[in-house]
Formats: C-alpha cells, structure tokens, sequence
C-alpha cells in the first residue's frame, strides 16, 4: 500500500486529497480527514479496491477559511476492509507554499 496525502485549494474552496496504490491484494478502506483553521474537520470514507492501479479519495470541497495561508492539514488513515486494524497513515505538509494554490 502507497499513499500521498495533501490539502489543495483553488478558486477560494479547499480539500483534502490522498493518492494511492493499494498492491495489497485486498480490499482496504480509507478515511481521509481535512483538519481546517477554525479547529473543524471533513472527513471522507473510501472503499480502497485491490489492484495496481492509482487511485484518489477526496474531501467535499468547501469554501476556504481564515485567508490564503491558513493552516489546513489533511490525514488519511487506511486501515483492513472492516477497519478493525490501521495499516497506513499518511499526512499532508502542514506550512502552504508561497503561490497560496495547491497546500
């Protein structure tokens, strides 16, 4: 299992976004939350499928909170299909770059 997580803005609205590879060879379920400045989360349940190919879970998009540099952090933990035992947990940069559009 591969997993890349981040937090991407664009047009004032803001998400979560994991990629990943599950080559597990079994189903895997994810949960992808989007930590916003304000202390609130969004969260997203995905059915992770076994296979080599990539694939994306992402969290609604929703308009952007405190400014363009506001600390947004976003977590994706990927656990069996019955999500009785973590397997991954992959995290975002929390600092934005300069340009302010993809965090």
């Amino acid at each position: 299992m591969e997993a890349q997580t981040c937090v991407l803005s664009e047009g004032g609205r803001t998400w979560g976004r994991t990629y990943y590879r599950n080559t597990s060879g079994e189903p895997l379920y994810a949960v992808l939350t989007l930590m916003r400045p304000d202390g609130r989360t969004v969260q997203a349940h995905c059915a992770v499928p076994a296979g080599d190919e990539p694939g994306t879970c992402e969290t609604p998009r929703q308009a952007a909170v405190g400014g363009r540099n506001a600390p947004y952090t976003a977590v994706a933990e990927v656990a069996d299909a019955r999500g009785e035992r973590l397997l991954l947990r992959s995290g975002s940069n929390a600092a934005p770059d300069a340009s302010g559009s993809d965090r």
